[in-house]
């Protein structure tokens, strides 16, 4: 992808400030409502998770993708029904085009659900696939799924408040199991890769994404005007955005915002754990009748023949992890592959 930077800044949001008293509360609100409108991509600081917890799940991250490539096939999402496991890079694409990145899925931990022809999303439902070489991974990304998973949903309701809601507006669509999809990712240096495509440019299709960068750059995000600014890691923060269930929940005053990452520099590497989260499977976006003046600054939803946003949750994400891992599509549902194409739904 062709990359031109600006020395255009992302904000930086002090998240203490909403557990602060009420006059700091109503201040943040008010900076969030004009970030997310901007935006939609942002440094949080005052996150409250432990930075020993952070530099654990980036060791646990390193030691788990130095494995011989063997421990980590045992555990390779192709064998997943349900896309959990471990990925080698260029076995994900985005529009189509391979991505040069490893990593890690895992999502809620739980059984598989029986699906049926208006349910087909329960096939996401399963157990994650696990390394037996590091068994001390489980119960460490598991406390760190938790701790973002808190992150996520309190960032979810300051944007409730921000669009002059309640607090809860959202809960009542991912209650009482949102989805916790957290990805441990290891981007190879360009030496090792097949292109400069780290993650091609696209939009993260759940309500806010919370990503941790480790020390290297390659972030890059596409503005309304079309521009590609740099996201370089800053220590301590996390790096929020916006995801696609909030665009259709605001007829776009929210934007999720496109953006990919570049492959680093040859001899390098660039680590980073996402986490993803989104609504209940069975759920469906509303639109949320923003007050007056916010109403104004409606965009309307993004209009992409390639990629279509529904308001079914589970179909909107049924077919990006069809889309993005065809590999398993082909193993496991093959008679799901004609949600692949433009519109389709199921």
């Amino acid at each position: 992808m062709t990359i031109h930077t600006t020395p255009v800044h992302l904000p930086t949001i002090d998240f203490s400030r909403f557990y602060g008293t009420p006059s700091e509360r109503e201040s943040f609100v008010r900076d969030l409502t004009r970030v997310l409108h901007d935006h939609g991509f942002f440094y949080l600081t005052g996150h409250g998770v432990p930075q020993s917890l952070i530099d654990e799940v980036l060791l646990a991250s390193k030691r788990f993708f130095a494995l011989p490539e063997a421990d980590k096939l045992a555990i390779e999402m192709v064998k997943s029904p349900h896309f959990r496991g471990y990925n080698r890079a260029g076995y994900e694409r985005t529009r189509g085009e391979q991505d040069w990145r490893e990593q890690l899925d895992i999502n809620t931990e739980g059984q598989p659900v029986e699906a049926g022809p208006q349910t087909p999303w329960n096939r996401l439902y399963g157990p994650n696939q696990w390394p037996e070489a590091l068994p001390d991974l489980k119960p460490l990304l598991l406390r760190y799924q938790a701790e973002v998973t808190r992150i996520g949903i309190d960032v979810l309701k300051a944007i409730a408040l921000s669009l002059g809601q309640p607090e809860n507006a959202f809960a009542e669509i991912y209650e009482p199991s949102p989805s916790q999809l957290l990805k441990i990712i290891r981007y190879p240096g360009r030496d090792a890769a097949g292109s400069d495509q780290g993650v091609g440019a696209h939009k993260d299709g759940g309500f806010v994404t919370v990503l941790l960068q480790d020390t290297t750059p390659g972030l890059r995000i596409r503005t309304e005007e079309g521009v590609w600014i740099e996201a370089p890691p800053v220590p301590g923060t996390f790096i929020i955005n916006s995801g696609e269930l909030l665009e259709l929940a605001t007829n776009g005053f929210v934007r999720a915002d496109v953006h990919g990452v570049v492959t680093p520099p040859e001899g390098t590497e660039r680590f980073s754990v996402a986490f993803f989260l989104g609504a209940r499977y069975d759920a469906k976006i509303p639109v949320i009748p923003l007050p007056e003046e916010l109403k104004r600054g409606e965009r309307g939803i993004t209009a992409d023949p390639l990629n279509p946003i529904f308001r079914e949750v589970g179909i909107n994400h049924l077919k990006s992890r069809l889309r993005s891992h065809p590999d398993v599509a082909a193993r496991h549902h093959p008679d799901l592959i004609h949600m692949l194409e433009a519109g389709t739904r199921a």
